[in-house]
């Protein structure tokens, strides 16, 4: 099973396959989404108290397949756009306050998403394995989409890109909420799904699933790499 069978939702059985994507060099640009610091950061689990260390182990799977899989399909995706002198871009969750008093709504609200991260503290920073190199642009959100809280559209426009290739996490989040607001600014999309994850890899495939035909294609690292232009 290729890409264009794969990861398809109820909506989509049976529909034609969908063309072989044609990326040329000055209209792709490779998106890096979210991978912070703050969320591959892990205490020492000998110091957490039993109920802490219940929910350490409940994340271990993502922490897993974040170093053995999509931190290094990203790293090999960054590598290849810079080489074939196609843009790099990167989205990260920061607020410009202190105390976190100009995020939106979904990121005061209770449970895991009300994070405060000051734009300038170490939490906030991509990780030092993907991190910008040169005059790459950053953008800093206090939204989930990339495209929604900051002036992203308007970069992509300036430089000149149509298709947006999406990486990061989390799948089900700000990966799935810019992919929309990219289709709906008709970006073509595709998002590499062994470079992104989820809190669990189930969601992580469900919401493939959901945003595969209608919002983005979905394809493996190696699938997206045999399009690039050479």
């Amino acid at each position: 099973m290729t890409w264009k069978t794969a990861h398809r939702s109820f909506y989509y059985q049976g529909a034609p396959e969908p063309e072989d994507p044609v990326l040329k060099r000055a209209h792709t640009a490779l998106l890096v989404i979210d991978v912070q610091n703050t969320y591959l950061h892990r205490a020492d689990r000998a110091a957490l108290t039993p109920a802490e260390q219940a929910q350490y182990d409940a994340w271990t799977p993502f922490h897993e397949r974040m170093h053995g899989t999509v931190i290094p399909n990203t790293a090999k995706l960054i590598n290849r756009f810079r080489a074939e002198g196609c843009e790099v871009l990167f989205a990260r969750i920061a607020c410009q306050g202190n105390d976190g008093r100009d995020r939106s709504l979904s990121q005061k609200k209770p449970g895991w998403n009300n994070l405060v991260l000051p734009k300038n503290e170490w939490e906030s920073q991509i990780i030092p394995e993907l991190a910008p190199q040169g005059d790459e642009i950053v953008v800093t959100k206090t939204t989930d989409s990339a495209l929604t809280g900051t002036n992203l559209r308007l970069i992509l426009n300036n430089l000149g890109i149509t298709t947006v290739v999406c990486t990061g996490i989390f799948t089900d989040q700000c990966v799935s909420s810019t992919v929309r607001s990219l289709a709906d600014e008709s970006f073509d999309v595709i998002v590499v799904e062994d470079a992104c994850a989820a809190g669990s890899h189930a969601l992580h495939l469900k919401e493939l699933e959901i945003i595969n035909m209608i919002y983005c294609a979905v394809m493996s690292c190696e699938e997206l790499l045999g399009y690039m232009p050479s």
